[in-house]
């Protein structure tokens, strides 16, 4: 369904190990925002929500709201660092189009 890289895996491991909360996972969502029309949200977590799709990722879960499952199908999340710092980048086959602000897409 969705895969997460080895460097945004680390960077996420990092993230929950200096919150010094019990966190589990990354709830990602597709919210009708931005120029495009959709914007990712993500959010580390703790539980799940009772109908989100869980994917195990190994040493944490990606927890996907089941309203956006289909249109996350096949997304690779990566983080990528460029000279204004760093942030997570999503290859998504089902995304018709960026805005060009790069911070949301057509579905």
């Amino acid at each position: 369904m969705l895969t997460l890289t080895d460097k945004a895996q680390e960077t996420l491991q990092g993230l929950i190990e200096k919150s010094g909360k019990p966190l589990t996972g990354l709830r990602i969502a597709a919210d009708m925002a931005g120029c495009a029309g959709v914007k990712y949200r993500l959010a580390l977590v703790s539980n799940p929500e009772p109908d989100d799709h869980i994917v195990d990722c190994g040493l944490l879960k990606l927890y996907v709201v089941p309203q956006n499952a289909e249109i996350l199908i096949g997304t690779t999340i990566d983080f990528a660092e460029t000279e204004k710092g760093g942030g997570f980048t999503f290859d998504n086959p089902n995304t018709a189009g960026m805005c060009a602000c790069g911070k949301s897409f057509a579905a």
